[in-house]
């Protein structure tokens, strides 16, 4: 408009109305163009309370809903993320920036859209000890998720994964049901081949021993436990492993599991970063985590 009222010779004397009804038009676009941005750039993180059965309690989790989302809308792809030991599901939010470096990766198109749904572990390390955890994930969360979101309910649309005691976990249950999950991601998991060192929250949260930690009860708890249950089985999951290069036995250990896997010709993926026991580490090796992890579903 402004190129041509400096370029017209002549000016018609219904050109003020005009003018105005045009700068009105395009300020009502430039209204609906932003709010259409606004909407489409906005994921939502959700807290959600249901009662599990297998707990004998209300249970919280939260939940990542994509841009776009919509229940009645074709079902998307399910990560379940394990928070670390005495830690709070909105960890991956507040300290891991999981919703901004979801939010980008799947703008820029190297994830797919999907739901990322964070239970709360307290310091049960995801096994049925204190309370039945473990059959709760796969009792009760699993089908409140798939019964109240428009999510994948076969393999090839899940995936797992943890940090630190939530790496624990989800080494777990990914070696005991191979069938349910096409892909895991561990950050400095909480995984040792033999006993935890002393320094380990294993040795103090009252999981593995009733009074005193019971190496028995590790053991039998242990990944090395499920190894050749594994590998009995007809699938293999990808594992993204990753760690701080100051986290000395959890680097160690996390090589260690990777070197096993990939002897026993198991797809896996190791990066060892700068860094400690800590979300900045983790923060840092979120989106190679959730491209690794994420590439199986479809």
């Amino acid at each position: 408009m402004r190129s041509f009222l400096r370029t017209a010779p002549f000016a018609s004397p219904l050109w003020p109305l005009r003018a105005a009804l045009a700068a009105l038009l395009a300020s009502v676009a430039l209204t609906a163009l932003t709010g259409f941005a606004d909407n489409a750039a906005a994921s939502t993180i959700a807290s959600r309370t249901f009662h599990a059965n297998a707990l004998e309690r209300d249970w919280p989790y939260v939940v990542y809903l994509p841009t776009g989302y919509r229940a009645d809308g074709t079902r998307y792809p399910v990560l379940y993320l394990l928070h670390g030991n005495n830690g709070e599901p909105m960890d991956w939010v507040t300290q891991g920036s999981l919703q901004v470096t979801a939010d980008a990766l799947i703008a820029r198109r190297e994830i797919p859209p999907v739901v990322i749904v964070m239970p709360q572990g307290g310091t049960d390390w995801y096994v049925d000890r204190k309370e039945k955890m473990e059959t709760a994930f796969f009792s009760d969360l699993m089908p409140e998720i798939e019964s109240h979101f428009a999510v994948a309910d076969s393999r090839d649309g899940r995936a797992i994964g943890g940090v630190s005691m939530g790496g624990f976990g989800a080494l777990r249950y990914t070696l005991e049901h191979p069938d349910m999950f096409c892909g895991t991601m561990l950050l400095s998991p909480a995984i040792y081949s033999g006993d935890p060192p002393l320094a380990s929250s294993a040795r103090r949260v009252g999981v593995f021993g009733e009074h005193q930690f019971d190496s028995h009860i590790w053991r039998t708890l242990n990944y090395p436990a499920l190894w050749s249950g594994y590998f009995g089985r007809p699938w293999r999951v990808p594992f993204f492993i990753a760690s701080g290069d100051d986290d000395l036995v959890i680097q160690a250990e996390s090589s260690l599991l990777y070197t096993r896997l990939r002897e026993a010709n198991n797809p896996a993926a190791l990066r060892i970063v700068d860094g400690g026991h800590v979300w900045p580490v983790w923060r840092e090796l979120l989106p190679a985590a959730l491209k690794y992890t994420l590439a199986c579903v479809h």
